[in-house]
C-alpha cells in the first residue's frame, strides 16, 4: 500500500450551533487523487478549511506523514507541504506573476537585495513545470481565470507540497485547458504527491480519480475505489436517494413558433448569419465548443451586443431589440453564464435580487412597495424551492444551486415568452442540477420556449428537444432529438466533414 500523506479521523466542526462536519474521517496516500464528493452544504469546503488550518476543529485527529498535528494554522499547514487552489486564485493582480510566486516561495528578511533574473528565470520554470507558458514579467490583473490557476499550481509545485488541494480547479477551463490540468496533476503524482480533488462534474471524477469520498449532510457516507463505482450508485450516495433522472426529459405539447432568427449578426458580438426556431413547449439545447458564439448569440439576442445584420421574429412579428431593456419589453428574459457577477447581486437580498427585473410591478411614485416585493419574492422562491430561512437572505450565502433559482426567479417575474439559460447548472450539485432541469420541464410544459446553451453534452442530449451547433460564430448544423448523440454534436462543432 502508498505511503499514508494525511490522515483526518473523526473531524467535527460546528459554526454558530449548525454541525457541519459530524465526524468526518478520509485519508489520502502519496501518488493518488482523492475525489471528496458531495453536494453544496454537504461540508467538503469545511473539512478543506481544517486540513489547511483556516479553521480549529471541535474534535478529531488531523495526521500528517503520520505525526498529529495539534495546533494547525495556514502558516503550519504550508510547513507540512499542503497547499490549497481555490476556483478564485488568490492573486495580487497588480503584481506580476514572478512577483506572486516569490512572495509566497522566498524567504522574508530586511534590506535583502532581490535577485531579478534568478526570481525570473525560477517563476519561468515552474510554469513550463506546470504545464504553460505565461511571461513570468505578465501583470496578473492581464491574465484569463485558467492562467491564473496556472500560477497557484506553479506556486504549489515551487513550495514542494506533496498535499495538494484543488477545489473546483476546471470551473472556468476549456475543454483543452482541462486536458493541461489532467497532465499536471499525473506528473504531480508520479513526483509523489497526493491530490484532494473537489468538483461537481462526476464525468471528470470518473476520469482523474483513483478513491472517491462522498459527504452528505456533514458526514462520511463511504469511501470507494473510483473504478468500482459507477454514475448512479455516486449519485444515490451524495443525495441519499435513487435519481433515476438526472435529466427528468418528458413529452409535453410544443406549440407555435415563438422566436425565429433568420442570418442574425454582430460584428462586436463575433457572430455572422445565425438562424434557427424555438416553439412554445419546446426546450432548444445550443451546443459548441467554447468560443464558438454560443454566449454572444444569447448577448445579442438580449440586446447587450446589438445586431447589425438579420431579423429577430418574435410570435410573428420582427422586432428590434437594441438594449436589455428592449428585450425585456418584448418578453425575453436571459440568465448568463457568470451568475456571481451578471445573475445575482450578492449583497442583496433575495427578494430584491427577483425584483429586480420588474420594479415597477412592485413601485409605487418611485418607491418600492416592500411589502409588494417581499409577497413577489416569495412566491417565486417557494416556486422554485430556494433553500432560504426568508427573502431578506442575502444572496452571497446561498449555495451555488439557490443562487441560480434566484437568478432564474428574476426572469420568470417577467413572465417571459423566451428564456435564455446559459449554462443553467454550471458549478452546482447533482441534486441542485436535477431541481434545475425539472423547473425548465415545467417552464416548457406551461408554454414558454426555452433556449438552453451548454457546455455539458449529456445536459445538451439529456435536456433538449432539438439541437443547433455553432462553430465560429455560425450555424454549424441542427439535430433532432432522435438523431442526436455526442459524436455527431463533437463532429459539427470541430468542422469534421466540411
Amino acid at each position: 500500500m502508498k505511503r499514508l500523506l494525511l490522515q483526518a479521523t473523526a473531524i467535527t466542526k460546528s459554526f454558530a450551533g449548525v454541525r457541519a462536519l459530524r465526524g468526518v474521517s478520509m485519508e489520502l496516500r502519496a501518488g493518488e487523487v482523492h475525489a471528496l464528493v458531495g453536494e453544496n452544504g454537504a461540508g467538503k469546503s469545511t473539512l478543506i478549511k481544517v486540513i489547511t488550518g483556516a479553521v480549529s476543529a471541535d474534535s478529531g485527529e488531523l495526521r500528517v506523514s503520520g505525526q498529529v498535528v495539534l495546533h494547525n494554522d495556514p502558516g503550519v499547514a504550508r510547513s507540512l507541504g499542503i497547499a490549497a487552489i481555490y476556483q478564485q486564485p488568490a492573486l495580487f493582480p497588480d503584481l506580476t506573476v514572478a512577483e506572486n510566486i516569490a512572495l509566497t516561495l522566498e524567504a522574508a528578511g530586511n534590506w535583502r537585495r532581490v535577485d531579478w533574473a534568478a526570481r525570473y528565470e525560477r517563476a519561468s520554470e515552474l510554469i513550463v513545470r506546470a504545464g504553460a507558458t505565461i511571461d513570468p514579467d505578465r501583470r496578473v490583473s492581464t491574465l484569463s481565470m485558467p492562467e491564473q490557476q496556472i500560477v497557484e499550481i506553479a506556486k504549489a509545485i515551487g513550495a514542494d507540497a506533496n498535499i495538494v488541494i484543488m477545489d473546483e480547479p476546471t470551473a472556468s477551463l476549456t475543454e483543452t485547458e482541462v486536458s493541461s490540468l489532467f497532465r499536471v496533476i499525473e506528473s504531480l503524482k508520479t513526483q509523489g504527491a497526493g491530490i484532494i480533488y473537489i468538483s461537481h462534474r462526476l464525468e471528470e471524477i470518473a476520469a482523474i480519480a483513483d478513491r472517491i469520498t462522498v459527504l452528505r449532510d456533514g458526514e462520511s457516507i463511504g469511501t470507494r475505489e473510483a473504478s468500482e463505482v459507477g454514475r448512479d450508485q455516486l449519485i444515490a450516495m451524495m443525495v441519499g436517494r435513487e435519481v433515476s433522472a438526472v435529466y427528468p426529459k418528458r413529452e409535453v405539447p410544443i406549440g407555435a413558433i415563438a422566436m425565429e432568427l433568420r442570418g442574425l449578426g454582430s460584428r462586436a458580438a463575433g457572430i455572422s448569419d445565425v438562424s434557427l426556431t424555438v416553439r412554445k413547449g419546446e426546450i432548444l439545447g445550443i451546443a459548441g465548443l467554447v468560443g464558438s458564439g454560443r454566449t454572444q448569440l444569447a448577448g445579442t439576442v438580449f440586446g447587450l451586443t446589438p445586431a447589425d445584420s438579420g431579423q429577430i421574429i418574435l410570435h410573428g412579428e420582427r422586432v428590434r431589440i437594441e438594449s436589455p431593456a428592449d428585450a425585456i419589453a418584448h418578453g425575453i428574459g436571459y440568465v448568463p453564464e457568470d451568475r456571481r457577477q451578471h445573475g445575482v447581486v450578492l449583497e442583496f437580498p433575495i427578494a430584491a435580487n427577483i425584483s429586480l427585473s420588474c420594479l415597477d410591478s412592485v413601485s409605487r411614485h418611485g418607491l418600492i412597495e416592500r411589502r409588494e416585493e417581499h409577497q413577489l419574492a416569495s412566491r417565486y422562491a417557494e416556486r422554485l424551492r430556494v433553500k432560504a430561512s426568508g427573502v431578506e437572505v442575502e444572496a452571497g450565502t446561498l449555495s451555488g444551486g439557490n443562487q441560480q433559482k434566484v437568478a432564474l426567479s428574476r426572469w420568470l417575474a417577467i413572465n417571459p415568452g423566451v428564456l435564455i439559460l446559459d449554462e443553467p447548472t454550471q458549478g452546482v450539485d447533482v441534486g441542485s442540477k436535477s431541481e434545475i432541469h425539472a423547473i425548465m420541464m415545467d417552464l416548457a410544459a406551461d408554454g414558454m420556449a426555452v433556449v438552453m446553451i451548454s457546455s455539458e453534452l449529456p445536459e445538451v442530449l439529456g435536456m433538449s428537444d432539438r439541437i443547433l451547433v455553432m462553430r465560429n460564430g455560425r450555424n454549424a448544423g441542427e439535430l433532432t432529438r432522435a438523431e442526436a448523440t455526442q459524436e455527431k454534436l463533437l463532429a459539427l462543432a470541430l468542422g469534421h466533414g466540411e
